[in-house]
């Protein structure tokens, strides 16, 4: 009888984002790329801490088709210390990790053409037979991201519409997936886990649309809640995420590891650990384990109902928001007649203390200056103008009346 399996679910690692970023002098890589591979390393330790015995790496190992050799060597470095350790390591190959022509390797083949040790490329729609850290047998299904370049390169499919070849990948990768149930379900002891990177129908979306390469095809749910899995464990979807309520199988998006943009400011980053029994699986998010993700911080203040100079207001605002280690920006709604008193050197002296300051974004209300109520011009005579323009530049009623009678008599005059 073999124990539980521990499995460790960590996807969209995209080493190489460096918005919010500066140069990191120690290691002359920017500052945004390390908290990626900061965050890399924690899942490591946490899985060589915590005797996890499958690790599933469901996509998207960096930012770019091609990322510089650097990049490369620091994720290589992480995954050999996970494989060294005896622990498999399955790594599903995202659309960021796709060549731009089929025939070129992807951003991962390396491994697999090293043939490294406890590694494993999905690099196509196979049901994988491995053996575990502790001797467990485990079944696992990859659906990499879809390739369209395969569909378009058929003759058959050439003159189709965009819809048409999206509906055709769809029905594929779906196809493929019940292929593989259907060979996982001839072992029926042995537990099972798909892989996908892939959206599904029913996720909600996060930031992931800003940095998408390409089109995307979406799956039904419907398609990944076969009893022959035990755990679902996919990638794409920057935003974690369990899609079959508390039903079998767990469903599950680990989401991304760091917080890319502002779109995820308030996502909880992290991995998944997943105790896997044949028909029977608990599972858990995992934030951290002794490196955070970096915080994003809005500060949003409306000084509007301020007298005078708003600086005081923002700077109290400031002080009053933890941001030692965060990414923040401003936002501020301000009078038309607050702009130029603003001191926004003294504002950013008071945010120097944040890791990066985005900016300062200021919504300033400006007097509307009305025009005719929306009314043509054309379709006014010269006294109905005129008596708009007195109500504008708010003339007294009574005045007004007079002005507009005597502009009635000039301008019957000039007939």
């Amino acid at each position: 009888m073999h124990p539980p399996i521990r499995l460790l679910h960590i996807a969209d690692i995209h080493i190489g984002m460096e918005n919010y970023g500066r140069l990191d002098p120690q290691t002359g890589i920017n500052g945004r790329v390390m908290d990626f591979l900061r965050r890399l390393n924690d899942a490591v330790a946490y899985a060589l801490d915590n005797e996890i015995d499958v690790v599933i790496f469901a996509g998207d190992a960096y930012k770019t088709r091609d990322p510089n050799p650097t990049y490369q060597r620091e994720f290589a470095r992480r995954m050999k210390r996970l494989a060294d350790a005896g622990i498999p390591v399955v790594m599903l190959v995202g659309n960021h990790d796709l060549p731009a022509v089929a025939q070129r390797a992807t951003s991962i083949s390396i491994f697999s053409t090293l043939d490294v040790p406890n590694v494993i490329v999905g690099d196509r729609e196979k049901v994988w037979k491995i053996t575990c850290r502790r001797g467990q047998p485990l079944q696992v299904a990859t659906a990499p991201y879809p390739l369209k370049s395969r569909l378009l390169a058929d003759d058959d499919n050439r003159g189709k519409s965009i819809a048409e070849i999206d509906g055709l990948l769809q029905s594929a990768l779906v196809e493929n997936i019940r292929a593989m149930a259907a060979e996982a379900r001839q072992q029926p002891d042995v537990p099972a886990v798909l892989t996908g990177h892939f959206s599904v129908q029913e996720a909600s979306q996060g930031s992931e649309r800003n940095i998408m390469i390409g089109r995307d095809v979406a799956v039904p749910r419907s398609a990944l809640a076969d009893p022959v899995w035990d755990y679902v464990a996919l990638g794409h979807i920057h935003k974690h995420q369990s899609l079959n309520r508390d039903l079998h199988p767990p469903v599950i998006y680990s989401g991304s590891i760091e917080r890319i943009d502002f779109g995820e400011e308030h996502e909880p980053k992290g991995w998944v650990l997943a105790t896997i029994e044949r028909g029977k699986t608990d599972w858990q998010f995992v934030p951290s384990y002794k490196f955070p993700a970096r915080p994003f911080v809005t500060i949003k203040l409306d000084v509007r109902e301020e007298e005078g100079d708003p600086t005081p207001a923002v700077l109290a605002a400031i002080e009053q928001r933890d941001l030692d280690t965060a990414v923040v920006r401003l936002v501020l709604r301000l009078r038309d007649d607050q702009e130029t008193l603003l001191q926004e050197r003294e504002v950013l002296r008071a945010l120097q203390r944040a890791y990066y300051v985005a900016g300062i974004n200021k919504d300033v209300e400006r007097p509307e200056r009305q025009r005719l109520g929306g009314v043509s011009v054309e379709t006014l005579s010269p006294q109905e103008l005129l008596a708009r323009y007195f109500e504008v530049k708010g003339v007294p009623g009574e005045r007004a009346a007079v002005l507009l009678e005597v502009a009635k008599e000039i301008m019957a005059g000039q007939e």
